[in-house]
């Protein structure tokens, strides 16, 4: 047993590992990932690393090409838009269950996770963004009571968060991030009226229904 935890640690360590390097730009849409390099710095065998790659390739990360390998895969607007219905479905889910078990402290963290969201978006660190904002929703995914959503909503916001860095139109992606971040605001508003009905709507109606996919 101990055998068996100790190598699902691996995988999981690996996996976490791509999946940041495909969130934060460093693995770009349609580049191969390098598996011997990723066994080299992390010291691991092939075997972790395979087996975190089909996962990844399951959840729609990566894809597996012959000859070729696995590759970073691209999402189209209109598969960002899928991802984007289910995601906010499951966010607002998520927000519901949570409210009654998110603490000042939670509170108090989402408060200063918008003001780290302002920082990193006016300096154009759309690495930070992402982080940030990610920590953020995972503030109150947390408190949800229900690990199976919050697995779930875990993969579905890695396959599309990573396209958030793509957009050549900055000035552009800059005013959506910051209208995302005064919504971040009304969550936490919401959250503090403990408003069930409210934040339902509000995530899934308003919040995910981003108006600009393409920049995405």
């Amino acid at each position: 047993m101990t055998i068996g935890g100790n190598y699902q640690s691996l995988k999981d360590h690996v996996y976490k590992f791509i999946a940041t390097q495909i969130q934060n730009g460093t693995l770009l849409p349609n580049q191969k990932v390098n598996e011997a390099m990723i066994c080299q710095k992390l010291e691991v065998s092939r075997t972790p690393v395979r087996e975190a790659l089909i996962q990844l390739a399951s959840e729609n990360l990566l894809e597996y090409r012959p000859r070729r390998g696995f590759l970073v895969k691209e999402l189209k607007t209109k598969e960002k838009l899928d991802v984007l219905e289910i995601v906010g479905s499951l966010d607002a889910l998520a927000a519901k269950l949570a409210t009654d078990h998110v603490s000042e402290d939670d509170l108090l963290k989402m408060e200063a996770l918008i003001e780290r969201i302002d920082r990193s978006i006016k300096e154009n660190n759309y690495a930070d963004y992402q982080k940030y904002q990610t920590l953020f929703h995972e503030v109150y995914i947390q408190k949800c009571n229900n690990p199976s959503l919050i697995s779930i909503l875990e993969s579905l916001q890695n396959s599309f968060i990573r396209q958030s860095y793509l957009s050549n139109d900055q000035e552009k992606l800059a005013k959506i991030l910051m209208q995302m971040n005064e919504e971040h605001k009304h969550i936490l508003a919401l959250f503090r009226q403990k408003d069930k009905n409210g934040l339902v709507d509000f995530i899934q109606n308003t919040h995910w229904n981003i108006e600009y996919p393409e920049l995405m």
